[in-house]
């Protein structure tokens, strides 16, 4: 276990404070979480979280404002100081449909709060006063073998996300899910989501660096059938291969869309259909629109066409082999096609209004052929 003096320098000096800001009250203050799992898996840390035992509510709030800290939920005694969240331990009881329907209640027992959490390696807990390591359900040993378990079936089953965040963390980590819990995911009704959680948790997936576990793991547990609405059975291998050999091309102000429209588009899918089944937000469905797709080779007429509505740097199918040297080759991947045509050529020409467009395309398209036939 890495040493707490061992992190980066402006979260040791936070980590500091919080010991002199919780020992008049406490020697029972642990980080927890994904930022124990991070140390040991020698993954940049973004932020900490701390948990507090032996203060009542009322005390632990008195000290969070005190020391200038932001509620970030009071049902979940939740504050938040710099980059670190602290938190009452706590357990969490199902208590109606949704990701977020849970009692909260306070817990003093670090086994049973630590219980709550989804997979052993989240579930480790280091004291912040004497760096003791709390691992009650395997998570060191979870992460040499680098494998996801779920800690108790019962409790993981009451919160469906979790799926998801398996999916996303095999991907993130290059970690494999073990037989049980993967036969649990299977089973689980994955309808009480909401449609733009289902969309971040995929924008989350795709950024990953071991994207093909968690493509694989998409498809073993129908993912795409329950949150896409769609069979992949058939050319599942076929997508999974493009998306994998082509990431390296993806633009990165694009990431967030090549997913939806390569899946989509390859299984005669609507992109937009998809999008607004999932709400998703008004910038997704900007993106997707009018976004042409090609099967097979690409030749300089059909990017050039492409062009006249968006610089292919924009188009989301640049991904593909040598599109972008053509591209810049052909003047079109940082600016649209215009062919010498401007606005005020046609306007000189007498078209008005909705048919000063129409006339600008088509001697553009003229353009297009002309140079595709020199």
């Amino acid at each position: 276990m890495k040493p707490l003096c061992s992190i980066p320098r402006h979260f040791y000096t936070q980590v500091s404070r919080a010991v002199e800001l919780l020992s008049p009250y406490t020697k029972r203050a642990y980080l927890v979480g994904g930022s124990v799992r991070d140390l040991l898996t020698n993954t940049p840390l973004h932020d900490l979280d701390i948990e507090v035992y032996d203060m009542t509510p009322e005390t632990f709030e008195s000290v969070m404002l005190q020391a200038g800290a932001v509620g970030v939920g009071k049902s979940f005694f939740v504050y938040k100081l710099g980059d670190i969240d602290f938190a009452l331990p706590r357990v969490e009881r199902k208590s109606g449909v949704g990701h977020s329907a849970f009692e909260i209640e306070v817990c003093q027992d670090e086994r049973e709060a630590s219980k709550r959490r989804d997979f052993s390696m989240n579930a480790m807990m280091l004291n912040i006063f004497d760096e003791t390591l709390l691992d009650f359900w395997g998570g060191q040993a979870a992460i040499a073998r680098k494998t996801l378990a779920m800690i108790d079936e019962a409790r993981f089953r009451e919160d469906s996300l979790r799926v998801l965040r398996a999916v996303q963390f095999s991907a993130r980590l290059g970690f494999k899910i073990e037989p049980r819990s993967l036969d649990v995911m299977r089973s689980i009704d994955l309808s009480d989501l909401s449609r733009p959680r289902i969309l971040w948790e995929f924008e989350k997936l795709f950024r990953a660096p071991f994207l093909h576990y968690g493509l694989f793991y998409m498809y073993a547990l129908g993912l795409f059938e329950k949150c896409f609405t769609c069979n992949v059975e058939n050319r599942f291998f076929e997508i999974a291969h493009e998306l994998l050999r082509c990431k390296q091309n993806f633009e990165e102000a694009l990431l967030p869309y090549y997913f939806v429209y390569i899946v989509a588009n390859r299984l005669g899918e609507d992109p937009l259909r998809w999008l607004n089944v999932l709400e998703a937000p008004k910038h997704y469905l900007h993106a997707l629109r009018r976004q042409p797709f090609f099967e097979g080779k690409i030749g300089d007429e059909a990017l050039l066409h492409v062009s006249l509505e968006r610089p292919l740097s924009q188009w989301l199918g640049n991904y593909r082999r040598g599109v972008k040297e053509r591209a810049i080759a052909l003047g079109i991947w940082d600016q649209i096609f215009t062919g010498g045509v401007d606005v005020q050529e046609v306007i000189s020409d007498g078209f008005e209004k909705e048919a000063i467009g129409i006339e600008l395309k088509r001697r553009r398209i003229e353009k297009i052929q002309q140079q595709c036939e020199a």
